[in-house]
């Protein structure tokens, strides 16, 4: 997930992606001031990170629900997957001991 931490014009968008069924990450949810607050309060209460790019959400803003992301926005929503996936191995690998 994305957000655009100006309190004024406060953006979150929300992706989805399930490797081996979807081809691409497509937008699950998005909006602006008070729904922009209740993504991230919603990301936060099932711990799935947030990122914030402010240039990438407004991209990402721009885009309808259910719509896969433009083919020149792969590499740095992979990036951020990928790291996300890292981080979500590093917790699994601390619970475990």
């Amino acid at each position: 997930m994305t957000s655009n931490q100006n309190w004024t014009t406060k953006k979150a968008v929300a992706l989805n992606y399930k490797q081996g069924t979807s081809r691409a990450p497509a937008v699950k949810a998005k909006g602006r001031g008070w729904t922009a607050e209740r993504i991230i309060e919603a990301a936060a209460e099932q711990d799935v990170p947030v990122h914030k790019d402010a240039g990438l959400v407004h991209m990402l803003h721009e885009l309808e629900w259910n719509e896969e992301i433009p083919e020149e926005l792969y590499e740095v929503v992979a990036e951020i997957f990928a790291f996300i996936y890292r981080m979500d191995k590093k917790t699994a690998g601390k619970n475990e001991n």
